[in-house]
């Protein structure tokens, strides 16, 4: 094997948010070692993560993974916003916060996500960009593994996950919710799980067994992988089951779990209608909303809002070329940056479109506009007039009953704001209460619910008195 210039090493002021002591590449000398630059809120990067958990375990005896955080957003500079993205996905390799991008320069990288591959001997043989490329990251590093066995320089040792875990609590990181007359839904996506409670916060059912699969059947048997957004039309519940790329539906009298769309993995379906979408593979449905009889489905994995047509039972793309930007216009023109909520009423899907920081409206052509943004590497906490106003990465939207608000979720500013859909702005709720990566709201008479994620809990609040009040859900 040719010898490979030397990869660069790692400067020794990077921090580390979930080890205790910087590990060093000359140390992993024997190891092939694969250098991941991420970001917390990109969805392909969240792709990657599950085949770099798949090649950990396959070659757990001579690879070594390396996390290399850098930041869309000014709040991903945080360690500690770092280290609730590293559990929320599950990674338990080391994990650096290169919130300077120094690494990221050192090694050339240009995009998220990218792989630095790291021979046995230390020599850098590349970057690989994007997801998607797991057989092709599989079969180098079987190849490096081989040829170091060959030549008789390779570390067997059993590499040791790491771990600086979130607190024990009953729910975690809840992702979406849905409120009816009497019933509140919670997605605890981190426990791959939906509860069925009361307003009171009593859990009545859980769906799902608790444990990551893809499965259907009873309630109580079914398999989901974390489930995000959902919906009630007539005695069916719909939830977008993001980590297994499908829709489920289940029937609430008798607690039935089976697939409407998707297959279980990830595809890339094209701007089509499509006949049998339960052997279609879909890519990450984050939210759903109900309106004309038809499923609105946020496919945060390529852009763009799709329909399933529950008279027709027809899965169609609804807008968004697929690009990710954000551009208005017509169905096939119109560009979304990883839309993640979604709220319909008088004949408009209202999404939070995160990446770009923007809320943007749909009408029932698929022609978008947008409400409140301007680019996706433009975003702040400004209050004001829709022209001025400015989000930081909101992921969840809902229009109050009265329909002349718009109720905003904005994640990584930490707050509750309102659009007035009259044109009156953009308008912070200050509440005696401290929100952490909010990632979902959903406005009711009198009451306005908040996913509060970061926290790991569920807040109701009171819109006549601004009482906030967590629920005590699992308690």
């Amino acid at each position: 094997m040719t010898a490979r210039e030397l990869a660069p090493e790692l400067p020794a002021a990077l921090p580390w948010v979930n080890v205790p002591h910087a590990p060093s590449l000359s140390d992993l000398r024997g190891r092939v070692v694969l250098l991941h630059f991420w970001n917390a809120s990109n969805i392909h990067c969240q792709h990657l993560s599950s085949d770099l958990r798949l090649l950990e375990n396959k070659y757990s005896d001579g690879l070594s993974v390396l996390g290399v955080h850098t930041p869309h957003f000014d709040a991903e500079r945080q360690s500690n916003i770092v280290l609730q993205a590293v559990n929320r996905n599950y990674l338990r390799h080391p994990v650096a916060n290169d919130f300077n991008f120094d690494v990221w320069r050192q090694y050339g990288v240009t995009s998220w996500p990218t792989v630095a591959v790291i021979d046995t001997e230390g020599g850098f043989a590349g970057l690989i960009t994007g997801e998607g490329r797991r057989e092709e990251i599989d079969a180098l590093v079987g190849q490096m593994l081989d040829d170091a066995s060959f030549n008789n320089s390779r570390n067997f040792e059993q590499s040791k996950p790491v771990s600086r875990p979130e607190p024990r609590m009953p729910l975690r990181f809840p992702g979406k919710l849905l409120v009816t007359e009497a019933q509140l839904f919670v997605a605890d996506s981190g426990h791959n799980r939906i509860l069925e409670c009361t307003h009171e916060g009593q859990v009545r059912r859980q769906i799902g067994t608790g444990n990551a699969g893809y499965l259907d059947g009873r309630f109580d048997e079914a398999a989901l992988n974390d489930p995000q957004g959902m919906c009630i039309s007539k005695d069916m519940l719909y939830i977008a089951d993001r980590g297994n790329h499908c829709v489920r539906r289940m029937r609430l009298i008798s607690g039935e779990v089976e697939t409407l769309a998707g297959d279980g993995t990830q595809g890339f379906p094209s701007f089509q209608e499509y006949e049998s979408p339960a052997g279609l593979a879909l890519n990450s449905p984050w939210d759903l909303a109900l309106g004309n009889e038809k499923l609105h489905i946020a496919m945060t994995g390529q852009n763009q809002i799709w329909q399933y047509d529950l008279v027709r039972n027809r899965l169609l793309a609804f807008c968004g070329s697929g690009s990710h930007g954000r551009d208005d216009g017509d169905p096939t023109r119109a560009t979304f940056a990883r839309p993640t909520g979604l709220s319909f009423a008088d004949q408009t899907l209202y999404v939070a479109d995160s990446d770009s920081s923007s809320i943007r409206a749909v009408r029932a052509d698929g022609r978008t506009t947008t409400l409140v943004g301007s680019d996706v590497y433009e975003f702040g906490d400004v209050d004001g007039l829709p022209a001025a106003a400015r989000l930081q990465g909101a992921m969840g939207v809902s229009v109050d009953p009265g329909g002349q608000i718009l109720w905003v979720a904005d994640t990584y500013n930490n707050k509750l704001k309102a659009i007035s859909l009259r044109g009156g702005g953009v308008k912070t709720i200050n509440l005696p209460f401290k929100f952490q990566h909010p990632t979902d709201v959903v406005a009711s008479p009198g009451r306005i619910w908040i996913a509060n994620s970061g926290a790991h809990e569920i807040v109701r609040i009171d819109t006549g008195t601004g009482q906030a009040k967590r629920l005590p859900i699992g308690e």
